[in-house]
Formats: structure tokens, sequence, C-alpha cells
């Protein structure tokens, strides 16, 4: 029988405390006097099969916190999960160690569906696992429902089976508008099949709704569990400063238009499979990125603009419109740049009212564009490419010769996770 931890939290008057909560037995009693800006301390120890339901609501200046008392030694394991319903709720410190894989949530925020959580936050937690999954299951390990939470400075790593590692569900009340920032998403190996998502925001029934969320300075090594890496399925989200480090897949522009993709890093270090972004759909803007050492082809090329669907319905492929590629840096890249790669053989429609503009590219042994369409709705401006071969007939807007390319510095492992 599981045990049940429930911190119902009521937002009374007085000044923030500290209240140690020494073990179940008087959790419940120690959560009924919590108010805005108190503090819950789990004690040090490993704790087994535990459901955390934490509801409550604090404030903007006064959140109440449930944290561990020395961060990363209150340890739950086995079919431990986490419930996070109320607004401005804190969870610090805490690690969840080798999850059960056949819970289908690990951590969600929300207690059902009536009440997700709104401005919470989850920060400077562990979820690792070195267990093996049979792959039967679809489990995942962060699920954002509501609005404004927040997901920083956690360690995220070694997930095995089917199911996306952290998914934003919007619709229905959920309004997204989450942030996700200085995580270490670690190995996750290749699952051979979809599902293997890192990150997705939305999906493709909600995918012409606004996400609005933030994807910032993440470092992302070694996940490899399929193509998508990343699975944006939403509208107006940013992906900013991060760093994809020898991932095998790519930060996949999948459904829905209006999202911007600026000053990450991708390094392949010549890692068969390692891949850039790929765009599908309308008013997308990629710049600024840097791109060094991929080795993947097709879909996981450094930039990979798809062919589109007519009349496409929400989980087929948007033509690509307006797409805005700019001021990127690519070195060394085995695939620089494939313009209409397609899947689908009713996908036929070219990118249009496309720019490449003031990119920079070395490739001195591979073409920097491989087009497998018509070129006549993309216009090009100011691009440099220091290669032998551009891959396309000489052009206005490209310019052939030496390339003092603009680099940017990857996140390394200390920027990034937990502090503990």
């Amino acid at each position: 029988m599981r045990s049940w931890l429930l911190l119902t939290l009521l937002p009374l008057l007085g000044m923030g405390r500290e209240v140690p909560v020494a073990d179940p037995a008087v959790l419940e009693s120690a959560a009924r006097e919590a108010a805005p800006g108190d503090s819950l301390i789990l004690p040090e120890g490993e704790f087994r099969d535990v459901a955390l339901l934490f509801v409550g609501r604090g404030t903007e200046k006064a959140p109440i916190t449930l944290k561990a008392a020395v961060p990363g030694k209150t340890v739950f394991t086995g079919g431990s999960t986490l419930r996070i319903s109320g607004e401005h709720l804190v969870v610090e410190g805490l690690h969840f160690k080798e999850p059960d894989p056949t819970i289908s949530d690990l951590i969600l925020f929300r207690r059902d569906s009536k009440t997700p959580a709104s401005h919470c936050r989850l920060t400077q937690c562990a979820i690792t696992s070195s267990l093996r999954e049979d792959g039967k299951k679809e489990s995942r390990w962060v699920g954002l429902y509501g609005g404004g939470n927040r997901v920083d400075h956690c360690v995220i790593s070694g997930k095995t089976g089917k199911g996306t590692t952290l998914v934003v569900w919007l619709g229905e009340g959920n309004k997204g508008g989450h942030q996700m920032d200085h995580n270490y998403f670690g190995p996750r190996e290749k699952l051979g099949k979809n599902g293997g998502e890192t990150i997705r925001i939305g999906d493709s029934k909600t995918s012409m709704l606004k996400g609005g969320c933030v994807v910032e300075s993440n470092l992302f090594e070694h996940c490899n569990g399929e193509a998508e890496c990343i699975s944006n399925k939403s509208c107006g989200n940013l992906y900013r400063g991060n760093t994809f480090l020898e991932v095998g897949g790519t930060l996949t522009l999948r459904h829905g238009n209006g999202c911007t993709v600026e000053k990450n890093v991708f390094i392949g270090n010549g890692v068969s499979g390692t891949g850039g972004v790929r765009i599908i759909g309308e008013d997308h803007v990629v710049r600024g990125n840097y791109f060094e050492n991929l080795a993947g082809d097709d879909a996981r090329s450094a930039i990979c603009l798809m062919m589109g669907v007519p009349d496409s319905p929400l989980n087929r492929y948007f033509q690509v419109k307006r797409a805005r590629v700019i001021g990127n840096s690519l070195v060394n890249c085995k695939h620089p740049v494939l313009i209409g790669l397609s899947d689908d053989d009713k996908a036929v429609l070219a990118p249009v009212e496309t720019v490449f503009e003031g990119n920079q590219v070395e490739s001195s042994k591979h073409p920097v564009i491989e087009a497998r369409c018509d070129l006549s709705g993309v216009t090009w401006k100011d691009n440099q490419f220091d290669c032998q071969k551009t891959g396309i007939p000489d052009t206005p807007g490209v310019e052939v010769g030496e390339v003092d390319v603009h680099t940017l510095a990857p996140l390394v492992r200390k920027d990034v996770g937990t502090s503990w």
C-alpha cells in the first residue's frame, strides 16, 4: 500500500516559518497550519512508494515551499510520485531516484483535471534512473499543466523507455506560458520509434494554440531517444541559449507556427545522427545559432526545411511559409542546409516567402545547400559560404570566399542543473 503525504496548504496570515516534517504522521497536521511564506522541511532519508500531494496557495512574494532539509538527501524511490496543485508553490532539493518505470506520470503540475498548478516551481531537484524499461508502457517524468510554471536548475537523466521525458499540455484551461531553464537533460538512449522525445510542447490536436513557453539555457547531452529531441507542437514558443551536445536528433518545429530558435549551440563532434533544427509550418525564425561538426543527414541535417502537404490536417506537414533563417553559423557539418525534404508522398509544397540572410558557412568537404525542390520561394541575402561547392547555381545573396565565422560558447555541465 502506498503511503500518502497530503500537503493541503491554506493561505493563512502570518510570518514565514520553517516547519520540520519528521514523518508522514506529522506532515498533515503541519501542512494544515502552513501559510504563505512558510517552508515545510522534509528530513534526510530514502522514502519508497510515497505519493506526495502538495496543494496550497502562496503568493508571488511569499510562496509556500516544500524542500529537503539537506538538498539532494531526501530521496524518493520506487512508486513515489509528486502532484503540485495551487498557486505560488515551490518544490526544492528533492531527488527521485530509480522511479518505477510502470508509473504513467512521475511529477504532475496538477492534482486532477480540474486543479492545475499556476505559477509554481520545481527547482534544484533531480530525476535519475539506471533501470531498464520494457518499452511497452508509456511513462512520462514531468507533466506541466496550468500556466506560468517553471522547471529550473534540475537534473533529468537516464530515461530508457517509451514516453516523453517532459511534456507541456495545452487546452482545456491549460494556458502554457511555462519556463524551463538551466536544467541538465542527461543521456537518453535511442528508443527506435516515436515517443522518445526529451521535451514536447503541445500535441497535434492543440498545435494551433499559443504555447508561449520559454526553453532557455539548458544543456542537452546524448539525448538520443528519437529524431525529435525537442518536439514543438504549438505556437509562439521561444528556444534560446540552449546547448545540444552530441544529441542524436533535432530541435523540431513539428507543428504550430511563429516560434523562435535563437542563440543555441549544436555540437556534434562528428557523431553519427547528430542534428540541428528542422522547420515545418509558418512564421518561424531561426537566428544567431551555432552548428558545428554535426554528422546527421536528411531530417537530422543542421538546418532542414520540410515539404508541405496541401490542406494539411493537423497531424501532417504544414507548408513552410515566411521562415526567416538569419545570422546562423555552420562549421564542418556533413549536411549544412537541406531544403525540400519529404517523408510523406503527399508533401509536394516547397517553402515559400522564405529568407536566408546573413548566414556564414564553412564546409570544405560537403556542398552547403542540398535542394530537393524548387527554390523560387527562397530569397538569399548577404550569405557567406567558405566551400568548394554551394550546391546551387550562382545566386545573388550568396558570396563564396573566406569567412570569419561568429561562434557561440556552449554551456558546460557546471552551468546547469542542481548545485548539490
